[in-house]
């Protein structure tokens, strides 16, 4: 015993003395004390020592600079690879095995730096560069794979040293288990944690050693397979890599996995896992099965998205069937009052007869003009009391102004009735005149009115109930205005129908010629539109109606327009009073999965003033569905191509309201009747009708309107092919200027259709006229003294003595010529058309005018709420489609995870889903953006809004993809992890395809964006193995050469991860931009 201790002890002490002499050889310190088994742990703790210094120092100073793009932490990364300190079986058995020669035999500063320098450079370790122990000249053993060789007992070998490789050349030797010796090296590194290096074995069947994959050297008999022989990337060398199913507590052990169900070994493992909890692993498994998970994600995302859709349909179904309730609660009250009213009005009507009968008896004795003076004054009297009775009992939210002039009016009449008793039970009446529901009158000493505060109307029951009283109080003077003197005085003095800012348009020689091609579109047209009007535009195809509501409307691009413009008499642009025109476009452009009253709304909350109650809005809304007749269609979807809705003329009611409801003081319809029938197009008249008498400025394109129509205009432009004016003019008057000339319309013949057929020359005229269809403009020039273009002064020179003062020379309405170019100069021409068109569009959607209208519309955030409302039900209604991109995205998680081959294919597989889904965003409704961007509708909050909402499924598709795929494939990555990159990545393609929807058309786009992501998955994997990317942090020990070999090759950083993900947000913002800026530069405009 005291010998022994005395050895163990003095072992101790030639350790320390070895550790402070690192120049010494093992061999000459205790080569002799290697079989004493007190001595050997110490032995072996000194040599770990010293390879851990080695392998530090490489990680940490000699390759940091080289390896840090694939290094994040060193200290963190040699821990995980080199730290053998748990178990160092494998190195005291290479010292026994080596009869304590290893440290001669171990690679030193300068071959490590060699080693993985000819990775750094090349990307691959199988082969090495020549150096002074294995080149042309000297080629032992031990330059072959699995072997290793000593230097001379005399040689000076410091592991530190990192300038001169030493030379290696003698007792060459397989090399040790649990280290690999590279194939032109003479020397042994130590395999990382999670390898396993045991010797080899030649296959004599296929002479491979095995489990490598290196052959016995030619010409060589004696020897024999090594050891291991490489470390490198797992694609290209997967030998040393401990195999799935096991785990490899250290480089020269390999242990199955546990049995049963509650562990699994992933390749490369130094221990093994313990399985989840609901999870199932197979005996011997590389993977947990957790698709219980995803079935449970699964569950929880249908949970919430059925709750999210049902939930919300339910809400505003509830809400809308109780603003039903309320309203139609308030239309039956006011129409019972309304009733109520008229039976009481036919009683008094019968009462009033019989006294005027009785009076008529007792007056016989008076004088009859005294008689007839009472008899006048008690029947106006009758007729004001009979409206007084009609407006009674309807709250009004602007009381008239009228009443308080009418006052002085009923006192002095009221003295000439003192003594009759009959005459003051009137009196009482016409003093009672205004005193209706909601306000009251009070007379002051100076005969002036005072009106009590208004009552405050916040429930819907309250707005509903005064917006229906409004209707049936508008029915009644709309009923009187016409019978009675008392009628037209109230329809005067009544502030409910509120007179609007007057826009009249007069134009002088206005010419539209299409640039390059020298076309006229309209020639030297001259007139004017006034406010309370209803202007026809009426003409065979091709005369330039539509092209002449543009031009007033300030929409016509593509063309050199000459003349002038005024707008109530002075030079200003249309667009500075664009707030309040309303142009309807000749196509149904309105929302097809909205219904009617929601596109009324939408349109009224973002065009009517921000000022105006909210009572008053829904008495605007709820006449203008009256007025058209769409009151049984209100809640129904309008309805696309795909999705039957209302019927077609509904629907053209519909674009007519979107623009009543925002009460314009100019009204431009184009075709608003075609495709109506007689009775629609009547009851669509009526409703504009009712808009003129509040002084709206309407001109409309109309085609062939029926003779009942026809008499419902005020005013015709009738215009001849080229765009010249025939007649412009009361309607009234046109059959009499065109008899003047000698056209007389036939009889049971409509008057437009006669005159239309004329200027197509389908139509003669009268065989006594000696008038033609071309001269017809001229006529009208000269009419009315209006310059004659000089191409048609030789036509105009027989007609001119039948106007005096009319000056054939004048210049102000000119020809643009033509001129015959060549082939080339027409192509050339066609090019700078198309260019100058382009310029032009741009140029009138980023032009910016003053605004005249006097009308300060909703702001951007306001307006930003009302299309979240509207996106977010169109959104609801589309539930079966979100769906069926939600059920997409799961098989394709199923089927790509099912593969398990994880690479960023898989993740451009769900990106290349969503950029297809996200171009419903904006290339559905460009038409309805168009119309609803000329307006004066906010582009930002339109653009916003549609992002906004869909963020949702920006964060929801990920979740649902990985559900299966993450699940399925089972990475070593989290799901966090995973969900983060992929949500990035969504979140950057849908940019994309918001910039391909908008400057593309449907098809293209579509094509793009299947192209596009293919293309670049393509570029990304050329190099393979980047399936790593996602994982970097998850692979260590055995895998960092694997790490840095991926990044090495596809030229990415380890510290660049959050740059990455900056960079794909950063994409997909500066996408949004570009998409934001096309839609407002490249809209058309019709």
């Amino acid at each position: 015993m005291d010998g022994g201790r005395l050895c163990a002890l003095l072992a101790i002490a030639v350790l320390s003395l070895a550790q402070r002499a690192h120049c010494r050889s093992l061999d000459d310190d205790y080569s002799s004390q290697i079989d004493n088994p007190a001595v050997l742990p110490y032995v072996t703790q000194l040599l770990y020592s010293r390879i851990s210094n080695l392998t530090s120092t490489i990680l940490t100073s000699q390759i940091s600079n080289r390896s840090s793009f694939c290094i994040k932490d060193p200290e963190a990364d040699w821990n995980r690879a080199f730290n053998f300190s748990s178990n160092l079986d494998f190195l005291t058995a290479c010292i026994q095995r080596t009869n304590g020669d290893i440290t001669r035999r171990l690679c030193t500063a300068a071959e490590l730096k060699f080693y993985f320098g000819n990775f750094f450079e090349s990307g691959s370790t199988n082969y090495l560069k020549p150096n002074k122990n294995c080149n042309l000249t000297s080629w032992v053993a031990g330059c072959e794979p699995g072997w290793a060789c000593s230097a001379e007992s005399s040689q000076k070998v410091d592991l530190k040293d990192s300038r001169d490789i030493p030379p290696r050349t003698l007792d060459c030797q397989t090399c040790c288990e649990g280290f690999f010796c590279p194939h032109g090296l003479t020397c042994m590194i130590p395999c990382p944690l999670g390898s396993h290096c045991p010797l080899a074995t030649l296959n004599k069947a296929t002479g491979v050693c095995e489990p490598y994959r290196y052959q016995l050297p030619p010409a060589r008999p004696n020897h024999t397979c090594g050891g291991a022989n490489i470390w490198a990337d797992v694609s290209s060398s997967w030998e040393v890599f401990c195999t799935a199913g096991s785990y490899c507590p250290t480089s020269t052990q390999k242990i199955p996995c546990s049995s049963g169900y509650w562990h699994y070994c992933q390749q490369g493992s130094t221990s093994e896992k313990r399985c989840f909890k609901l999870t199932s692993c197979d005996p011997n498994t590389s993977n947990q099965n957790i698709h219980a998970y995803g079935i449970m994600l699964l569950a929880a995302i249908s949970t919430l998205l059925l709750i999210i859709y049902n939930c919300s349909d339910q809400v505003l179904t509830t809400r809308e069937r109780r603003l039903t309730k309320s309203r139609e609660t308030a239309a039956r009250s006011a129409r019972e009052k309304a009733h109520a009213r008229k039976k009481w009005k036919d009683a008094k009507e019968a009462a009033k007869k019989h006294a005027i009968g009785v009076h008529a008896q007792l007056s016989r004795t008076f004088s009859r003009k005294k008689n007839i003076t009472h008899f006048e004054h008690f029947k106006i009297l009758s007729q004001r009391s009979d409206i007084a009775e009609d407006l009674s009992g309807l709250p009004d939210m602007h009381p008239s102004t009228s009443s308080a002039s009418e006052q002085p009016f009923a006192a002095s009449k009221g003295k000439k009735m003192e003594g009759n008793d009959l005459m003051k039970k009137m009196h009482v009446i016409e003093n009672d005149l205004y005193s209706v529901e909601g306000f009251s009158l009070d007379m002051e000493d100076k005969g002036k009115k005072k009106i009590s505060k208004e009552k405050d109307i916040h429930t819907h029951s309250q707005i509903f109930k005064y917006a229906y009283s409004q209707l049936e109080k508008e029915k009644v003077l709309q009923q009187n205005k016409n019978l009675t003197f008392s009628g037209v005085i109230s329809m005067a003095t009544d502030t409910g129908l509120k007179k609007r800012p007057m826009i009249e348009i007069s134009f002088k020689d206005l010419t539209l010629t299409l640039k390059g091609k020298r076309k006229h579109l309209l020639r030297c047209v001259t007139g004017r539109v006034m406010p309370g009007r209803i202007t026809a535009v009426m003409g065979p195809s091709g005369a330039g109606k539509t092209t002449f509501l543009s031009a007033l409307a300030g929409k016509a691009v593509g063309c050199t327009m000459t003349g002038l413009i005024l707008i109530n008499g002075e030079a200003e642009s249309i667009r500075c009073y664009k707030k309040i025109i309303g142009f309807v476009p000749q196509d149904d452009v309105v929302y097809g999965n909205l219904t009617v009253e929601e596109n009324l709304w939408f349109s009224a909350r973002c065009r009517l003033s921000a000022d105006l109650p909210k009572p008053d809005r829904v008495l605007i809304v709820e006449r203008v569905i009256e007025s058209l007749g769409l009151q049984t269609v209100r809640n129904s979807i309008v309805g696309t191509v795909e999705k039957r809705g209302i019927s077609g003329g509904q629907r053209k009611r519909v674009n007519v309201g979107l623009e009543m409801v925002m009460e314009p003081s100019l009204l431009i319809l184009d075709e608003p009747t075609s495709g109506l029938d007689s009775a629609s197009s009547q009851l669509l008249l009526q409703a504009l009708r009712r808009e003129a008498h509040e002084g709206v400025n309407i001109c409309m394109v109309v085609h062939q309107p029926s003779y009942t129509l026809f008499k419902m205009f005020d005013d015709m432009i009738l215009l001849a092919k080229g765009g010249l004016i025939v007649y412009h003019g009361s309607v009234r008057n046109a059959e009499e200027y065109f008899a003047g000339l000698g056209i007389n319309v036939p009889e049971r013949v409509n008057p437009p259709d006669h005159f239309i057929d004329i200027l197509e020359g389908i139509v003669k005229p009268n065989a006594d006229s000696p008038e033609s269809y071309k001269e017809l403009p001229i006529r009208w020039m000269l009419h009315n003294g209006y310059p004659v273009p000089p191409d048609m002064q030789h036509s105009s020179a027989g007609l001119a003595t039948l106007s005096t003062g009319v000056n054939l020379g004048n210049r102000l309405c000119t020809d643009a010529g033509n001129e015959e170019q060549s082939f080339a100069g027409e192509m050339w021409q066609d090019v700078k058309s198309n260019v100058e068109l382009q310029r032009d569009i741009i140029r009138h959607n980023f032009l910016r005018s003053r605004d005249l209208s006097n009308r300060r519309t909703p702001g951007v955030l306001l307006q930003y709420k009302y299309f979240l409302g509207r996106i977010g039900k169109q959104r609801l209604r589309e539930a079966r489609l979100q769906a069926i991109d939600y059920l997409i995205l799961l098989l394709a998680g199923a089927c790509l995870g099912s593969i398990n081959k994880i690479s960023d294919a898989t993740f451009g597989a769900s990106a290349l889903l969503c950029k297809i889904a996200a171009l419903r965003s904006f290339s559905q409704d460009k038409l309805q953006y168009w119309r609803e961007s000329s307006s004066g509708i906010s582009s930002l909050a339109h653009f916003l809004s549609k992002d906004t909402i869909d963020h949702f499924n920006i964060l929801i598709k990920p979740a649902v993809y990985l559900s299966m795929f993450y699940f399925f494939s089972n990475p070593r990555s989290s799901f966090a992890d995973n969900y983060v990159v992929l949500l990035c990545l969504v979140y950057c393609v849908t940019g994309i395809a918001y910039v391909l929807a908008i400057l593309l058309e449907p098809g293209p786009s579509q094509l793009f964006s299947v192209l596009l992501p293919v293309v670049l998955t393509l570029i990304s994997t050329q190099t393979g193995g980047s399936k790593f990317l996602r994982n970097l942090a998850k692979y260590y020990g055995v895998w960092l050469i694997t790490r840095c070999g991926v990044l090495l090759k596809t030229g990415y950083n380890i510290h660049d991860y959050a740059l990455c993900l900056a960079l794909l947000i950063l994409t997909g913002i500066v996408c949004r931009v570009i998409a934001f800026f096309g839609m407002v530069a490249f809209q058309k405009k019709h």
